[in-house]
């Protein structure tokens, strides 16, 4: 008759005190990756309220801003005054001639509005520099007053965010954080208030936005451009015709 042989179980096996400690090593890391996890998904909450929040105030600030623009209108035009509105903060321009015959100057005030190609758009913060720039290139360049829905527009459907000096869409706000956020722009709607309303950080969300490539505006432009546009052509300033434009060329 063979002899019994008795098989260990498994909890009489020792373990390796290495292997135990990897197994704790691996449980500490799954604990930490969940907590990170966790911590993460609060955060994002928080953070989608606070943008949440802000679109409201936005909303309501630029609906007070028309309601006063009509009330002014109507008393004006109850006094027999004429309504003037206030000087524009903002102006979109808008290339819309190449290189020949360019003088230096004016090539370098394109090259510094980073308007290196027709149908380019750039936002540009109106102040005294500006204006003189502006007019130097004017036969080259036409510019007007950006209303909200063409900032919002341009910016939604046409923009592209510089990270790392490359041409990235905006898909979502975590691109505009990543560049923005140590300015306190963390979204979309953050950054078209900034460039609506020529914000305390203009510059940076102007400079942040890839310059804007649009198609032709639709019919062609209504010369060969060698007018101003006051007498019947194409270039120079708008003012807020610049609007109409830009949704036939967005």
């Amino acid at each position: 008759m063979a002899p019994s042989t008795t098989v260990p179980s498994t909890s009489d096996i020792e373990v390796p005190e290495t292997l135990l400690k990897k197994r704790k090593q691996n449980e500490k890391a799954r604990e930490e990756r969940l907590a990170k996890a966790a911590e993460a998904r609060k955060a994002a909450k928080a953070k989608r309220e606070v943008v949440f929040k802000r679109a409201e105030t936005y909303v309501k600030e630029y609906l007070e801003k028309e309601r006063e623009e009509v009330r002014l209108k109507r008393a004006a035009r109850a006094s027999g005054d004429f309504y003037v509105p206030a000087q524009p903060k903002v102006y979109f321009v808008i290339r819309i001639r190449g290189i020949n015959e360019i003088a230096p100057k004016p090539r370098k005030i394109l090259q510094l509005l980073r308007l290196l190609q027709i149908n380019n758009g750039v936002f540009v913060k109106v102040t005294k520099a500006t204006q003189q720039m502006l007019r130097l290139v004017e036969p080259y360049v036409t510019y007007g007053e950006p209303n909200l829905k063409s900032v919002r527009e341009l910016i939604y459907k046409r923009g592209y965010g510089k990270v790392d000096k490359q041409r990235i869409p905006l898909t979502t706000n975590a691109i505009i954080e990543q560049t923005l956020g140590k300015y306190d722009i963390l979204s979309v709607e953050d950054l078209v208030h900034e460039i609506y309303t020529a914000g305390p950080n203009f510059k940076q969300a102007a400079n942040f936005l890839w310059p804007f490539k649009l198609s032709n505006p639709t019919g062609g432009w209504r010369t060969r451009k060698f007018k101003h546009y006051v007498e019947g052509g194409d270039f120079g300033n708008r003012e807020t015709n610049i609007n109409k434009l830009i949704r036939s060329m967005n």
